[in-house]
């Protein structure tokens, strides 16, 4: 029995190792190493906190910058351990073609897509549509939400609990998973349950309904016993390669998830991370800051001149209200040597001892990591070969390609 579990954390040590090969952190990477960073920590607790009160509360998100390399998706997966193992419902989302800032709708289906949850496996919509017991108080209060949202939300929270038909039941779970659903079948639902005319039953805009789908969701959560939902969103500075309109839609979003605009939803806590030279290299040498908010204003309407509102809090928290990554010292370099050399020494039998002078303290953890993984390595088949690394710096581009931005196409009705 003690060989088999031996076995198992070998197995869990070299999965470890190959992430930290490759620069992609995992669950084992970021346990075996845990996050040097009380700031970002002390700042997700705080929203841990707030997201306990009922009703559901606006939390202020969190915006954390760092150039590349320099921990942020090891510190988002650290959260996302944090939060399930306490019980939360969590989702990270990386920004990309497929899911484009400016778009809600894409940036909500890949939160439900994604989400982890305690004892969860599959669709968190399906499972957590297995566990709920509308009797009890938690369901009763997301019941009586439902009652106060638009007919087409509150239809189908009274169809799924009372109908039997099980094709239906189905379409529904789909449609709160993020898929469309007819108006004509959720009133003939509600006509089979004998509740015909009891809700007002209309399509719903899909820029309205993104963000109402993942409130219901979180509330969703909160009725079957989920602390809340926190979202984490990586590689926000992919937007930095998008047209000026798409980039200022962008904006618009990052304040809203950010919980500093209009339309903001409550019950989730969000966390997003930047290259830390995106305000200087796309804010000011693109002149984002001038540009965005003129050109919207000069198209004259309303929605215009909102966006152009909404677009300019989102600037302003990028200029001024990002956490930076703290870099490495010298403690914290020797720290993470010691712990990085017994995985490795368990793993694969004791890693001879490198120089590990420090000549400069710029250089991201990231390089340091891989650094010592791979002259151990090569040490380990050449323990007689003459070790001199060279690091190079991967600089981030921020060239316009609008194709980026082209992850999907928005629609009036749901």
């Amino acid at each position: 029995m003690t060989g088999h579990a031996g076995a198992q954390d070998r197995v869990s040590l070299l999965r470890a190792l190959e992430a930290l090969r490759n620069g992609v952190p995992n669950g084992d990477a970021v346990n075996a190493l845990g996050c040097a960073q009380p700031q970002v920590l002390g700042r997700f607790e705080e929203q841990l906190e707030e997201l306990g009160a009922n009703p559901p509360p606006v939390v202020t998100g969190a915006l954390v910058s760092g150039d590349f390399g320099a921990g942020k998706s090891h510190l988002l997966e650290y959260l996302e351990h944090i939060a399930v193992s306490r019980g939360f419902v969590c989702s990270r989302v990386v920004i990309s073609k497929e899911t484009p800032l400016h778009d809600p709708s894409k940036v909500v289906q890949a939160a439900l897509r994604e989400a982890r949850f305690p004892d969860g496996r599959g669709s968190v919509i399906h499972e957590l549509a297995s566990r709920i017991d509308y009797r009890s108080r938690q369901a009763a209060a997301f019941v009586e939400w439902a009652m106060s949202a638009p007919g087409l939300i509150g239809a189908t929270v009274h169809l799924h609990e009372r109908s039997h038909e099980h094709e239906l039941i189905a379409r529904i779970l789909d449609f709160w998973s993020g898929e469309k659903i007819g108006v004509a079948e959720v009133r003939a639902g509600l006509k089979s349950v004998g509740s015909r005319g009891a809700y007002d039953v209309k399509a719903i805009k899909i820029r309205d309904l993104a963000p109402l789908r993942l409130e219901f969701a979180t509330r969703f959560a909160r009725a079957v016993g989920m602390r809340g939902w926190v979202l984490l969103i990586d590689e926000l500075e992919l937007a930095g390669r998008y047209t000026l309109q798409q980039r200022a839609k962008s904006y618009a979003e990052l304040a809203r998830w950010l919980g500093l605009a209009e339309g903001a939803v409550p019950g989730v806590a969000v966390v997003a991370t930047i290259t830390d030279d995106f305000d200087i290299k796309v804010l000011q040498e693109k002149d984002d800051l001038v540009l965005v908010p003129e050109r919207l204003r000069s198209k004259g309407t309303e929605d215009a001149v909102l966006l152009a509102a909404r677009a300019e809090v989102g600037m302003r928290a990028i200029e001024r209200d990002k956490i930076p990554l703290m870099l490495p010292n010298e403690e914290t370099l020797k720290e993470t040597y010691t712990r990085l050399e017994d995985i490795y020494s368990r793993a694969y039998g004791a890693a001879p001892q490198l120089d590990t002078t420090v000549t400069t303290m710029r250089r991201p953890i990231r390089s340091y990591i891989r650094r010592w993984i791979n002259e151990w390595d090569l040490l380990r088949y050449r323990p007689d070969a003459h070790l001199d690394t060279e690091v190079g710096e991967l600089e981030q581009r921020y060239d316009e390609e609008p194709e980026l931005g082209q992850g999907s196409a928005e629609s009036d009705g749901e």
